[in-house]
């Protein structure tokens, strides 16, 4: 028996171990601080800061190619769940901003993401778009509000077309699930929003006509 040889051979093994490690944990570090950039983006977004959400996703690209080029030699770390994960935050926030800025979509390719990453990524970005719309209903933008409700419409139709199993697509089924429902609750949100405006509006008009003026305005 050759026990030179046992040495020699767990200490390449124990080198490789090593290396891989050392991977794991600095994937570990660099998707979360991918996720906290994307979702300050995302905040940002909100707040009408497109330049600090920008800013911020051009951050997290960052990270996130030097990370993939990284893990080029360690597939299963690239594609363990955490890692897609975090490339699914920043393509949904990446998705949030161009969608509620009004800028080009950005494709899988520009945003280097798998494709079950980007469809997820898109449906998931509407649970924004719900929160985007929500706002525009508080501040009386509606028609604005009808038209980011569109999009989420169609991202839906789109979604609900893919016919994949979960292995392939990620859960986009359950995604898809999601999505119907955000969307059918913002469907009712605005529904209730514009008849109340056409209330309104029409109770207005009839105040005019018999010569009462706005409410609160003295006859």
């Amino acid at each position: 028996m050759d026990a030179t040889a046992i040495v020699r051979i767990t200490e390449r093994v124990l080198a490789r171990l090593d290396l891989l490690n050392s991977a794991r944990e600095r994937a570990l570090a660099e998707t979360r601080q991918i996720t906290r950039l994307s979702a300050n983006a995302v905040r940002a977004v909100h707040r009408g800061e497109f330049a600090e959400a920008g800013a911020l996703l051009e951050e997290a690209r960052r990270i996130k190619e030097a990370l993939t080029a990284h893990l080029a030699d360690y597939p299963a770390i690239y594609w363990s769940g955490y890692v897609q994960d975090a490339h699914k935050e920043y393509a949904e926030a990446s998705l949030t901003l161009a969608l509620v800025a009004g800028r080009p979509i950005p494709s899988p390719e520009t945003l280097q993401v798998e494709d079950a990453v980007y469809l997820n990524a898109l449906g998931e970005a509407c649970g924004e778009l719900r929160r985007h719309i929500l706002d525009l209903i508080r501040a009386g933008d509606l028609a604005r509000a009808e038209t980011v409700l569109a999009v989420m419409d169609e991202i839906y139709g789109v979604l609900v077309q893919v016919d994949y199993p979960d292995a392939v697509t990620n859960g986009l089924r359950r995604t898809t699930d999601m999505v119907r429902g955000v969307l059918e609750r913002t469907r009712g949100d605005l529904t209730l929003a514009v008849e109340q405006q056409k209330l309104s509006d029409a109770l207005a008009q009839a105040r005019r006509a018999v010569g009462l003026g706005e409410p609160g305005q003295p006859s």
